[in-house]
């Protein structure tokens, strides 16, 4: 148990199947699925332990030797995931009693045990509470707890897991993908992930910043798919997406991720402007 946690104690509550979108976004991923040791950090996992339990019994549909450790840095949100596990463990929940969580106080310095390292760290709605001028020092410091080819997934979402959108960093601590993540059924627009944009970003959706380029032409695409409504939302944001890319736009991923609500691009197809940006991709100098 590390004896200096580094961080703040996250805020909020804790909603079941609040991060299945970024669950899934997991699973699908190389670094989890080529990892020689799956194991996967859920960095500030809130008021309760569900999505630690909730991504354990995700991933292991993929691979049955994933393991979650779950890190918190209020030690009261410690104990109450380990009565949780307890009453996993007792079966007396609907999570597999053999699912592979663990749970410890820890933050940005993600302690694990010796000679282990983490194929995935989420902290998702986790660095929302900081400064943007914080982001790459944090980036930096959970990316060193990586193992070669591994990933950071740091992001936000809603409180019901409806609206997400998250950033993926190597283990350099250099971000290489942003993705924006939305349930279409009932979606106004797009363009409402705005107010979830991981804190890189969230204070960037401005004019002549591109990640308010990239959600005013998303909307724009979106609206003009309007008559596609008639065969699902499915079908019109799959519209906007081919139209996006057409246009120049370094849309990744395929049809099979666009009709699961999933828009991905390169970072530097959003990455802001200003030498913010350099603070977020460069080491700290000293």
């Amino acid at each position: 148990m590390a004896s200096s946690p580094v961080g703040r104690p996250t805020r909020g509550t804790t909603g079941t199947n609040r991060l299945r979108r970024n669950d899934r976004w997991i699973a699908a991923s190389e670094a989890f699925r080529r990892a020689s040791d799956p194991l996967v950090v859920d960095l500030g996992f809130g008021a309760s332990g569900v999505t630690a339990f909730e991504l354990a019994a995700r991933l292991r549909r993929v691979r049955a030797d994933a393991e979650v450790h779950g890190l918190e840095i209020d030690p009261a949100r410690v104990a109450l995931a380990q009565e949780q596990l307890s009453a996993v463990r007792a079966g007396t929940t609907s999570f597999p009693r053999d699912l592979r969580v663990s749970f410890a106080r820890g933050g940005f310095e993600v302690p694990l045990p010796a000679g282990r390292a983490a194929a995935v760290i989420r902290a998702m709605n986790v660095l929302r509470q900081y400064d943007e001028g914080d982001v790459g020092e944090a980036w930096r410091a959970m990316a060193a707890r990586l193992a070669p080819g591994g990933l950071l997934v740091e992001g936000t979402c809603d409180e019901i897991g409806r609206v997400a959108s998250w950033v993926d960093v190597a283990p350099d601590g250099i971000p290489v993908r942003f993705t924006l993540s939305l349930r279409l059924s009932g979606l106004e627009r797009p363009g409402i992930v705005a107010e979830r944009l991981p804190k890189a970003l969230i204070h960037r959706n401005v004019p002549g910043e591109r990640v308010h380029a990239l959600l005013t032409d998303l909307d724009r695409e979106w609206e003009r798919a309007a008559p596609l409504s008639t065969f699902g939302a499915t079908q019109r944001f799959l519209a906007a997406v081919a139209a996006l890319k057409a246009q120049g736009w370094p849309v990744q991923g395929g049809k099979a991720r666009w009709r699961l609500g999933e828009l991905t691009v390169p970072w530097s197809a959003v990455a802001p402007r200003d030498d913010g940006a350099e603070a977020l991709e460069q080491p700290a100098r000293r």
